[in-house]
C-alpha cells in the first residue's frame, strides 16, 4: 500500500486585479498518496525549494495573449523549484535522484510530464542555486547578455532590478567581459550590495532620482551602449533618451507594469529610429539549447569565487505568498526562495 501523507497547498483564490496580496492566496491542508498511478509515467516528489519570479504575477489575471497559460483558481499555483524524487514511472528519473524543473507550491507534487524535470548532477554547491544562479534567472542572464546584447569590450552597460535574480549575473557577466557597468536599484542597502559585493563600477537608487534622464547622464555623460531592460515604464523613457547610436537594449522584464490593470506609454520610441538602436524582446525558452553550455561556464566559476550569487531565503511553505508578495515592493535582496524543506 502507497504511503498516505498530509500535503499543504499554497492556492490562488481568485484572478488578481491591481497589486497581488497574500489574501490573494490560501493555504489548503490535502492528502496525497506518494505512488505513481498504474502504467503512468508521473514522478512523486518532495519539494525542497520553491522559486518566487516576477512572471508569476502575470499568470494571475485571466489572458489568452501570453507565452504561457494563467494560473488555475482553486488550485495549487506552479512554478520552478528543486526536489527530491521519492518515487517513479520514468526509466529517466529513480528514487532518491535530485531534480530541478517545474513543480507545485505544496509539500509535495505528482509530475505528470517529468520532460519538465532535470536530474541534477552536481551536488557541490547550494542545491537552492538549482532554482536560480543555475536555473532559469541563470540562463536568462547569460542568454540575455551574451546572445541578445552582442557586447563588445570596452562598451557601457545599464542594468536596472540589478540586484534581482538576474540583474546580479548580468552585471558580472558584463564586468568579466571588459565593459563599464552601472546599476540601478531600490534602496541603499542594494546600492551598496552592487558596488561592493557584484563588482559594479557605478549603482544609483532610483527612488532618490528626481530626474533619471540627468542621473542617467550623470554616469554615461557618453551614452549607454547596451541596456539590460527589467523594469519598464519611466525608466525605459530615460535610458531611450540616453542611448548611444546603434546602441542594444535587451528586454527580460518590465516588473513596473505586472500589477497595472492600465500599463504606462512609452514617449521616447523615436530614439529606436534616430539611434537606430535595436530592442529586442526574449524569453528564456528560446534559449534552452545553450543550458549545457551554460552549465560548463558557471559552474567552475561558482566554484572558483569568481562569480557571486546572493539568495533571500524564507523559510517554510507558509511564508511562500508573503515572499512572491514582497518581490514587487522591491523587499527581496537576491533571488527570492522559499525553503519548503531540508530533505
Amino acid at each position: 500500500m502507497a504511503e498516505e501523507v498530509s500535503n499543504r497547498q499554497v492556492i490562488l483564490k481568485h484572478y488578481v486585479t491591481g497589486y497581488v496580496k497574500e489574501s490573494d492566496m490560501e493555504f489548503k491542508n490535502s492528502t496525497i498518496k506518494l505512488n505513481v498511478p498504474e502504467g503512468s509515467n508521473a514522478v512523486v516528489l518532495k519539494n525542497l525549494y520553491l522559486s518566487c519570479d516576477p512572471y508569476m504575477r502575470c499568470r494571475m489575471r485571466k489572458t489568452e495573449e501570453s507565452y504561457i497559460e494563467s494560473f488555475t483558481p482553486g488550485s495549487s499555483i506552479t512554478g520552478y523549484g528543486v526536489a527530491k524524487v521519492l518515487e517513479s514511472g520514468d526509466s529517466n528519473f529513480h528514487k532518491g535522484d535530485l531534480v530541478a524543473g517545474r513543480t507545485r507550491w505544496e509539500e509535495y507534487s505528482i509530475v505528470t510530464d517529468p520532460q519538465t524535470l532535470f536530474k541534477i548532477h552536481d551536488k557541490d554547491v547550494p542545491l537552492s542555486y538549482y532554482t536560480g544562479i543555475l536555473g532559469l534567472p541563470g540562463l536568462t542572464a547569460y542568454a540575455g547578455f551574451y546572445e541578445v546584447c552582442s557586447p563588445k569590450k570596452g562598451e557601457t552597460v545599464f542594468v536596472s532590478a540589478a540586484s534581482g535574480a538576474v540583474g546580479q549575473l548580468v552585471g558580472q557577466f558584463a564586468k568579466m567581459f571588459g565593459c563599464y557597468v552601472v546599476g540601478s536599484a531600490g534602496s541603499k542597502e542594494k546600492v551598496d550590495r552592487l558596488k561592493g559585493t557584484f563588482g559594479f563600477d557605478e549603482a544609483f537608487n532610483y527612488k532618490e532620482e528626481q530626474d533619471l534622464d540627468a542621473a542617467l547622464k550623470r554616469y554615461f555623460p557618453d551614452g549607454i551602449d547596451i541596456y539590460f531592460e527589467n523594469v519598464g515604464g519611466k525608466m525605459l523613457d530615460a535610458v531611450l533618451l540616453n542611448m548611444k547610436v546603434h546602441g542594444r537594449i535587451a528586454v527580460c522584464g518590465m516588473i513596473s507594469q505586472y500589477n497595472l490593470e492600465q500599463t504606462e506609454g512609452v514617449h521616447n520610441l523615436i530614439c529606436l529610429i534616430t539611434k537606430r538602436i535595436r530592442m529586442e524582446g526574449f524569453l528564456v525558452f528560446d534559449y534552452y539549447h545553450l543550458y549545457p553550455k551554460y552549465l560548463e561556464m558557471i559552474i567552475p566559476q561558482i566554484k572558483a569565487g569568481e562569480v557571486v550569487y546572493v539568495e533571500d531565503v524564507a523559510e517554510g511553505l507558509e511564508s511562500a505568498p508573503n515572499a512572491l508578495v514582497g518581490l514587487f515592493s522591491g523587499r527581496n535582496i537576491g533571488k527570492q526562495v522559499v525553503m519548503v524543506s531540508r530533505e
